[in-house]
């Protein structure tokens, strides 16, 4: 009697799993085949989407995620909802999609993160791939994705004269150059260091962004007029040019959007309008003559940015590892070389991605961890982070990810200042980020390779 009730208990279950992978099955080619034939798409474009949808990505990584009935039944519906969460913390893939669908270039740690997974074959995850038979991704369809991240990167994110052996690197090295006008550049060079932006003419763009110290101040938090107190700590301006976002935030679209926002910012520089600036700066006729010539119109707001971000876009600083990336090979030491490689093992290389080894993307604080709770200071409104900006739940915790280019002399580190040596910097992020132990040689080796990145500045010649 037992040994049938068993039988039949085990049958019902074999049933139950083919019925459930059956209704699967169709429900996922299906969803691939309407998904493309839906919205127009190019050629190749319709078939890396088809691709995609046909391994179900979107299940977990689509904040629009078309989830089969079943998904609604007691206990999977608690499983399907964790891993949709799991897998929305970690990626989302909507941004993805929008570029295959508009034609626009796919984002480029969008491009590195489905690279590492494919290469390291983890997704889709087993447990799924076994309900969900059709999305095993076979060597031709590996092969088809990773030659379309190629293509893509090539297109769109290669860096001219980089060595042939790193055209394919998520990390990119600097351009040689970005074209700017000079004229706008002497100005914009001195306005960054001109303290009448500020209230009481005690601060500048140069107080907390030096350039004689990586780009930053070395305080936890920056100080404003009046000696107040900022709320977050201030990211370099090296290199910020090629930032996708200005701040943590990312509330800047681009640099002379970030350059109108400390003036007139009651913790920062406290002016209570451009009108206030320009009145000074009329009083002084040799800048007033040479702004000017270059900008007819005279003194704005939208001028005075326009010259900051200018001069911005001339504070690159090529390091040794730009050197390595373009074929020298003697470039980096042996330390230096394995730490890079274990900085793309321990998947560190599908954030910090890009000519600024960061900055293309907003990642959430804590994938594998509280970082917060931990931390255990209380919370700020900047912890928040890009949430104060979209007020959109899911961005909670979200920041920019960071340039890692001059790192070594950015401290203290983290958007919250709160870490004051770089090996400890980044124990964090292996433990809360990576979830894989950091062992002393190991991060040894990590922190020789982010000392690589320290590079030089050379002020452009105006005259």
């Amino acid at each position: 009697m037992i040994r049938k009730s068993l039988i039949a208990a085990s049958s019902l279950a074999v049933l139950g799993y083919l019925g459930l992978s059956g209704y699967a099955y169709f429900h996922d080619t299906d969803y691939a085949r309407q998904s493309v034939s839906r919205t127009s798409y190019s050629a190749e474009n319709a078939r890396i989407r088809t691709l995609l949808d046909q391994k179900a990505c979107y299940y977990c990584h689509s904040r629009h995620t078309g989830l089969p009935g079943y998904a609604r039944l007691p206990g999977i519906r608690q499983l399907s909802s964790y891993d949709v969460k799991r897998g929305q913390e970690n990626f989302q893939i909507d941004a993805l999609f929008e570029s295959l669908r508009n034609g626009t270039p796919a984002p480029e740690a969008d491009l590195a993160k489905v690279e590492f997974v494919i290469r390291d074959r983890s997704m889709p995850p087993k447990l799924f791939r076994s309900v969900h038979w059709s999305t095993n991704l076979t060597e031709n369809d590996r092969r088809e994705l990773l030659d379309w991240i190629s293509s893509e990167r090539e297109a769109h994110y290669t860096t001219p004269g980089v060595a042939l052996q790193f055209r394919n690197e998520s990390a990119q090295p600097l351009p040689n150059l970005i074209p700017v006008d000079p004229r706008k550049v002497l100005i914009g060079m001195q306005l960054f260091h001109d303290s009448r932006l500020s209230a009481d003419n005690t601060v500048s763009c140069a107080s907390c962004h030096s350039l004689s110290g990586g780009g930053v101040d070395g305080r936890k938090t920056s100080l404003g007029v009046g000696s107040q107190v900022g709320p977050i700590n201030a990211p370099t301006v090296f290199n910020a040019v090629l930032n996708r976002a200005q701040f943590w935030d990312g509330r800047a679209a681009g640099l002379q959007d970030q350059a109108g926002g400390p003036p007139l910012n009651p913790i920062e520089m406290a002016s209570t309008s451009w009108a206030q600036i320009i009145g000074k700066l009329k009083m002084d006729p040799p800048l007033t003559q040479a702004f000017n010539a270059v900008y007819p119109d005279g003194y704005s707001g939208k001028a005075i940015t326009d010259a900051i971000a200018e001069f911005e876009k001339t504070l690159l600083t090529p390091s040794r590892f730009d050197a390595y990336l373009r074929g020298d090979e003697a470039a980096l030491t042996s330390k230096e070389i394995r730490g890079y490689k274990l900085f793309k093992a321990d998947r560190c290389a599908t954030c910090h991605v890009g000519k600024n080894l960061g900055g293309q993307s907003f990642e959430r604080m804590g994938l594998h961890g509280d970082y917060f709770a931990d931390r255990n200071t209380g919370m700020t409104k900047a912890d928040n982070g890009r949430e104060n900006v979209t007020a959109d739940e899911f961005d909670l915790h979200r920041f920019k990810t960071p340039t890692l280019r001059n790192v070594a002399l950015t401290g203290p580190w983290l958007h919250d200042g709160s870490v004051t040596d770089l090996h400890q910097a980044v124990r964090i992020m292996l433990k809360y980020q990576v979830g894989t132990p950091a062992r002393d040689e190991d991060v040894d080796a990590l922190v020789a390779f982010l000392e690589s990145l320290t590079g030089n500045y050379t002020p452009m010649k105006t005259r």
